[in-house]
């Protein structure tokens, strides 16, 4: 054992190793005291296993993000009434989702007798491998889906904490006279991100995911204490958006509650696992006060805001305030300090597969070229799509569905068959309803937030 010592891109050979990086990397973005062991084999040992309330709050850290600040953007186009029920629904159905995920890994774990619960990708793969005949051909392609799902949601992240980051930089540079295009913004932000994703190895930029979130939730805690001064009365508010307008809360909504990617690293670090589904469970626990601070937030940011509510809550802060000044420094520094943490991500899925194309002269030097290059493209597509609610739905929309909505139901079904040579009705239907739903944001989510940026332009 090795501890204290993680050097991902020297240790993924590829496959399934690739993505339990991706899992080690979200257990580093929770919490930086964790030991790994990085042999060649891609597995880790968990030297400090955590408790429930560790659990609890690594659940928190890894649910609130800038999602959360987008959510009054979704309730201006839910409705003031809609919006609420919505989200509690959504956060019911996507909890659900999550235990469906966690059930197939378990079972996928005692069939396939390995050291620790399968990732994602691989239990999306496993079920398929061991399902029904005609379907174990497709055990590939669904685990090379997954990958780009995760892929396409993490690099999204990154896109839009560029907007966030270059926006609230503008917002401060205006109040004290220095007009620039948020475009140049952008050009100076991707200088220190381009360096903060230059460090290869993750134990140097950890300790930063602690002060992130630090300054995360002061910067919420203080937005909201803004937003319940001198509020108006609810009836001057839309109660339902309108039917052009409510793909845009479903995407801004699935993007704040995607983090099915961290349930089964956070399972697997637990001291005593089967506390994380029971009833009062850290899962059903944890989501049920992360739905209520969207909703919270969400509810209160387009009540005081109204129409004129931004992507971001932090641009409707009232400027030249020392408040709202501090609050934005908060934010954008909480927010570049996550940027690196998340590309690690994409980086560790994709990198494997370039590198065995490259040859093995300067690989060091052609890792860094590959890491520049993908960052990027992240700074080009922000460029191209400058609008951040709007980029918020859009990543939601074509990605966060797939992952919290269309695969968990699916392979539930597909491994009932296996084990019971038959599916109950009701699990058709449920199940049907929710991969239907999902179907159903994917392709309007998509849609309305293309036209929408197409309308911006």
């Amino acid at each position: 054992m090795k501890h204290n010592k993680i050097t991902i891109f020297s240790t993924i050979p590829d496959g399934y190793s690739a993505f339990q990086s991706r899992e080690q990397i979200i257990n580093l973005q929770s919490k930086s005291h964790l030991d790994l062991d990085s042999e060649d084999d891609g597995q880790h040992q968990v030297s400090h296993p955590t408790s429930y309330a560790e659990t609890l709050l690594h659940l928190f850290r890894g649910n609130i993000g800038s999602g959360l600040l987008a959510m009054g953007d979704a309730f201006k186009n839910g409705g003031i009434v809609f919006a609420p029920v919505m989200t509690a629904l959504l956060g019911v159905i996507c909890v659900h989702a999550q235990h469906l995920l966690l059930n197939c890994s378990e079972d996928l774990y005692v069939k396939s007798k390995r050291d620790q619960l399968p990732g994602f990708a691989e239990t999306v793969s496993l079920v398929f491998e061991y399902g029904p005949a005609r379907l174990r051909p497709l055990a590939p392609i669904m685990k090379v889906l997954v990958n780009t799902f995760l892929c396409i949601t993490q690099l999204g992240f990154c896109c839009v904490y560029i907007v966030f980051i270059a926006t609230n930089i503008k917002m401060i540079c205006d109040e004290y006279g220095i007009h620039i295009e948020l475009s140049i913004h952008m050009i100076f932000v991707v200088i220190p991100i381009l360096l903060l994703c230059m460090v290869r190895n993750l134990k140097y930029l950890t300790p930063f995911s602690t002060i992130a979130n630090l300054l995360m939730a002061l910067g919420v805690g203080a937005v909201l204490y803004e937003a319940v001064q001198d509020l108006p009365s609810v009836q001057s508010r839309e109660l339902v958006g309108n039917w052009q307008q409510l793909p845009l809360y479903f995407g801004t909504a699935i993007y704040a509650f995607e983090g099915i990617g961290l349930v089964l690293p956070l399972k697997n670090e637990m001291k005593n696992r089967e506390q994380f589904q029971k009833p009062l469970g850290v899962l059903n626990v944890g989501m049920v006060f992360v739905a209520s601070i969207f909703i919270v937030v969400g509810f209160f940011g387009y009540l005081k805001w109204g129409e004129d509510v931004a992507g971001s809550l932090t641009l409707n802060l009232q400027r030249g305030n020392a408040l709202s000044t501090t609050v934005q420094v908060l934010l954008t520094v909480a927010i570049l300090l996550t940027y690196p943490l998340q590309f690690y991500v994409p980086v560790a899925i994709t990198w494997p597969t370039v590198r065995t194309k490259c040859g093995d002269r300067f690989m060091v030097a052609k890792e860094l070229g590959y890491r520049a290059l993908l960052v990027m493209l992240t700074f080009i597509l922000a460029e191209s799509i400058p609008q951040l609610g709007l980029f918020i739905s859009l990543v939601g929309a074509i990605s966060s569905t797939a992952l919290a909505l269309i695969f968990p139901p699916t392979i539930q079904l597909v491994s009932t068959y296996q084990n019971k040579k038959t599916i109950p009705a009701y699990l058709i239907a449920k199940n049907s309803l929710i991969i239907l739903l999902g179907i159903f944001i994917f392709i309007t989510g998509t849609y309305e937030s293309v036209a929408s940026i197409i309308r911006a332009f």
